[in-house]
Formats: C-alpha cells, sequence, structure tokens
C-alpha cells in the first residue's frame, strides 16, 4: 500500500539539528549550575517534539523558579531562536533525507509539521532549497495532531493512508490522535516508542520502508 502522502517533523528527521536546540538551551541555563543544566537536557531530550515557549515556560516556573511572563519567555524565546536558526540552517541532513526526498517530490504530497515555529521554520526550510518539494510546512504554535487534522481535511487525505515520520513521541502521539500510520527514526534504531513501532536508523531506506509501515498501520487497525 503506497501511502498518499507523507508528514515529516523536522529536527532529527530531515536535519541532523537536534543536538544543536540542546546545546542552546543549556547555554541558556548555565549560569544556574550544573545540575540545572543537566534537568534541562534531560526534558528538552523527553519533550522533543513540543515548542520551546513552554519548555521556557516549564523551566522558569518548576526548575529556576523565575519569572514567566510572556515579556521574559519572549526574550529567551528570541536569544535561542538567533543562534539555533543559524546553525540549524547549516546543519547537515539526515542520512538518505535528500535522496528519499528526491524519490517521494512529485508522486504525492509531502508536508513539515514541526515543533518549531512556523515563521522561523518555514525561513529555514527555504534556506536550505527545500521549499519545492513540500505541499506545506506548518510548526508552532499549533499543536502537530491539530496541523495534521486540518492538512488531512484541506486536502482529501484519509489518515489511514498516509505516514507522519518523526523522532519523538509527540510525533508518535500525534500520528495516533488522528490514526495515521507513524514511522520512527532514531539513530539505535529503537529510539523512544513502544515496543512493536517500525524504526529506520536514518533515510536512506525511507521510501522501500513506507508501504510496509502503512499495511502496519491498516493491520493494527483491523
Amino acid at each position: 500500500m503506497i501511502p498518499a502522502a507523507v508528514f515529516f517533523d523536522f529536527d532529527g528527521v530531515l536535519a541532523d539539528s537536534v543536538d544543536v536546540k540542546t546545546r542552546a538551551f543549556c547555554a541558556l541555563y548555565a549560569p544556574y549550575g550544573a545540575a540545572v543544566v543537566a534537568e534541562v537536557r534531560a526534558y528538552h531530550l523527553a519533550h522533543g517534539g513540543i515548542s520551546r515557549h513552554e519548555k521556557f515556560r516549564h523551566w522558569q516556573r518548576h526548575l529556576v523558579h523565575g519569572p514567566d511572563d510572556e515579556a521574559t519567555i519572549e526574550a529567551l524565546a528570541d536569544r535561542f531562536a538567533a543562534e539555533v536558526k543559524r546553525q540549524v540552517i547549516a546543519a547537515p541532513e539526515i542520512a538518505g533525507a535528500g535522496a528519499a526526498l528526491a524519490a517521494l517530490a512529485g508522486t504525492r504530497p509531502l508536508f513539515i509539521v514541526s515543533g518549531t515555529p512556523e515563521v522561523e521554520l518555514v525561513e529555514i526550510v527555504a534556506a536550505r532549497g527545500m521549499a519545492p518539494v513540500f505541499a506545506a510546512v506548518h510548526g508552532a504554535p499549533a499543536k502537530k495532531d491539530v496541523i495534521l487534522r486540518g492538512l488531512l481535511a484541506e486536502h482529501g487525505l484519509g489518515a489511514e493512508d498516509c505516514v507522519m515520520v518523526g523522532d519523538a513521541m509527540t510525533d508518535h502521539d500525534a500520528a495516533v490522535a488522528v490514526g495515521m500510520p507513524f514511522l520512527g527514526v532514531a539513530e539505535d534504531g529503537i529510539g523512544p516508542f513502544p515496543a512493536g513501532t517500525m524504526v529506520l536508523r536514518d533515510l536512506v531506506g525511507l521510501p522501500a520502508a513506507l508501504p510496509a509501515c502503512v499495511a502496519a498501520g491498516r493491520g493494527m487497525a483491523a
């Protein structure tokens, strides 16, 4: 069963940029000491798909007990974004990403659904020369399941006929929420996903794996 459309997360799926954000988050909280930095790192890695604003609000409220008003959160997000954007544009692709997109482009709609702020994400995708490949690029503040539902309705797609490709449980959970088959990406071939999840180490084998992912999803639904 060939998928009718493929939805991709961005960081850790198309671009090898997850560590860029980890380093930037940790640097912002370095003045609070090593223990706080360790907590920041752990929380970020455990919640890979939520927006930076949510992460900063959580850390301000529950970790450093600092101000969490909108002005403070925006200032932190702006400092974070400036460095991250520069590095993400320059980050290498996940192995096989370019070839996989080239093989899939024009055969079915491709979408990006990310936790990165949408305006910034659109600029990054354009700067990397990837924009022509995608039918739409969407990010925060909208939740991923909300974005998926909107795109499915807009393009007349059945969730069970599509695939969400992601590297975080937020990607997995968004796919499950809308009834879409999910394909994980993790260097260890396992990732944080439930047992039985189809997982690739990179995107080298993605085109070949997509039909099996749809078939497996339909089997589980049945």
